[in-house]
């Protein structure tokens, strides 16, 4: 009897610790995924959304990260120039860093010299949101994404 009651303890406590893990791992949303632009902010004041433009009819911008890599094209079907990118990235809680390493010629006429965007990151299990700050910290404007995987 005392084994019995020994085992059903044991299990209940197994039970309550894998919930405590559940409830961890949806308070703390990660990045790795497919994600695909919906939508674009510009930013007023630094603070307030003046604007919110959806993508146009055929655009399309997917991003990938796993394990550290990231990877990105854009569709554009009335431009015949070719954007895409790959690199690595890192995240804190409110922000992401991407680094590209190979990336289309258009994209390299307009990358900075260490090939580095620091960005503000907003992050949840479905959405997130990479804002990009002048140089006083300021919001300019973002673009938003959903998960499609």
């Amino acid at each position: 009897m005392k084994k019995l009651l020994g085992l059903i303890f044991l299990l209940l406590f197994l039970v309550s610790a894998t919930e405590a893990d559940s409830e961890k791992l949806a308070y703390h949303p990660s990045i790795e995924g497919t994600w695909e632009l919906v939508s674009f902010y510009n930013y007023l004041d630094g603070v307030t959304v003046s604007d919110t433009l959806p993508t146009t009819e055929g655009y399309r911008q997917i991003k990938m990260y796993y394990d550290g890599k990231v990877m990105w094209t854009r569709y554009v079907p009335t431009d015949s120039v070719e954007w895409f990118g790959y690199g690595s990235y890192e995240t804190t809680d409110n922000t992401l860093t991407e680094r590209l390493e190979y990336m289309s010629a258009s994209m390299r006429k307009i990358a900075n010299e260490n090939m580095e965007w620091k960005m503000e990151l907003q992050l949840d299990n479905h959405r997130f949101s990479q804002i990009f700050l002048d140089e006083d910290g300021n919001r300019i404007n973002s673009e938003n994404y959903k998960r499609i995987d």
